[in-house]
This record gives structure tokens, C-alpha cells and sequence, in this order.
């Protein structure tokens, strides 16, 4: 089925426009917004997409194309788009030691045990919706509602790399060390980050050791 959705355009610099299309998250709307990001990468001139839950960013080069251009390719990719289920190619297993400092707090949130927290996080496939914030960071789509609980009043000064955490109703993982309000539930291998896009599957499992991640 093709659909077109009308949308807010920003002009960002001199070499950048958003396309905002809504204004809260959900998995249609992240599904919507990848639909056009995989359309769009068949477009040559531009220097990058970058997909977000609402939104999508294009770069190019100002001498090369008008923001007005940049529009018209819009419109036309819109007019054609068809929402693909099966555009997600890419599905990757994540080994996770639950053994995070905010498991006690999500359960005392939740009224869950920390095996029942485990288990649905553990259990859902998640759709990588956008990398951002550090690199190679992803914000995961999915997380069962149950296991919806806000950040931290406030924020760590360090998060460790590698941390998997849950934040409102997303879930996603600290590729390097940094600042951070989520909640704090298991560890992984960061080092598998670097293999994720947008748009991909991702699927958690349990571990017990560090040496088997």
C-alpha cells in the first residue's frame, strides 16, 4: 500500500533539512519513517540520512542541490512509498549478563521480580529505530509495556560501557562510557554495537558470565 503523509520541513544550516512527519513514537510511525529512510538511500547526491522516531535528516551539498530540490525528491519518494514489513534484513542476537544496579528498581516500579524483567525483556524483538546520542547507540522500539519505567531523577555522571538500559518506553545500550539516566539492568559486549543500522532486529538473550558475552 502506498501512502503519503504530509510533513513540516526545517531548514538546518546550509546543508541540512528535517522532515518531521509526528510528534510521538510508535512503531508504525518508526516503521513509516525507515520505509522512506530505505527509499531515499537510493538517491544519490545526498551526504547522509539520518533517521530519528518522527523525523529524518538530509544532508547534501549546497552547491550541488537546493533545499527546494531536496523537497521535490521528498514528494516523489512519498507518492511511491510502499510500508514494506520485510525491509527489516538484518536480525541480531545480543548475549546480556542482567545483572545491572536498577534491576531492584525497576522491579520495585513494576511489581515485578527481577527473573519476570528479565524474561520480557528478553523475550521481545526490538526494531532499531535510530543510532544516535553517542555513536553507535541505539534506541530500540519494542520494549513490552510493562517494563515502561521513567529515568532517573537524576542522571549518573558515568555510565559503564556496554550497560543495557531502559528508559520510558524505550530499551537500548551505552556504547561507551558516558552520562546517562536510564535504568541500568545487564551488560553487554559493546563491541557488537558497531554492526547495528537502522531498521534492523535485535534480540536479547541471557548469560550468565562476563566470558560468554
Amino acid at each position: 500500500m502506498s501512502i503519503k503523509r504530509e510533513y513540516k520541513c526545517h531548514q538546518l544550516g546550509d546543508s541540512c533539512l528535517i522532515f518531521v512527519f509526528f510528534d510521538s513514537i510508535s512503531e508504525d510511525n518508526s516503521q513509516f519513517i525507515l520505509s522512506l529512510f530505505r527509499s531515499l538511500q537510493n538517491e544519490k547526491g545526498f551526504l547522509d540520512l539520518v533517521p530519528a522516531y518522527c523525523d529524518i535528516a538530509i544532508h547534501y551539498d549546497p552547491l550541488g542541490n537546493e533545499a527546494q530540490e531536496i523537497r521535490l525528491i521528498v514528494d516523489k519518494h512519498l507518492e511511491n512509498l510502499e510500508l514494506k514489513q520485510d525491509f527489516l534484513e538484518k536480525t541480531h542476537r545480543l548475549a546480556v549478563v542482567y545483572d545491572g544496579q536498577d534491576l531492584a528498581r525497576v522491579a520495585d516500579l513494576t511489581k515485578l521480580s527481577t527473573n519476570e524483567i528479565i524474561h520480557r525483556h528478553s523475550q521481545a524483538q526490538y526494531t532499531v529505530a535510530m543510532i544516535g546520542f553517542l555513536p553507535h547507540f541505539p534506541y530500540l522500539i519494542g520494549l513490552d509495556p510493562s517494563l515502561h519505567v521513567p529515568r532517573l531523577e537524576t542522571p549518573r555522571e558515568r555510565v559503564p560501557e556496554g550497560s543495557v538500559a531502559i528508559g520510558g518506553e524505550q530499551t537500548g545500550v551505552y556504547h561507551e562510557a558516558s552520562p546517562g539516566g536510564w535504568n541500568l539492568i545487564g551488560r553487554m559486549n559493546p563491541e557488537h554495537l558497531q554492526l547495528l543500522e537502522p531498521g534492523d532486529k535485535v534480540e536479547f538473550f541471557e548469560v550468565k558470565n562476563e566470558d560468554q558475552l
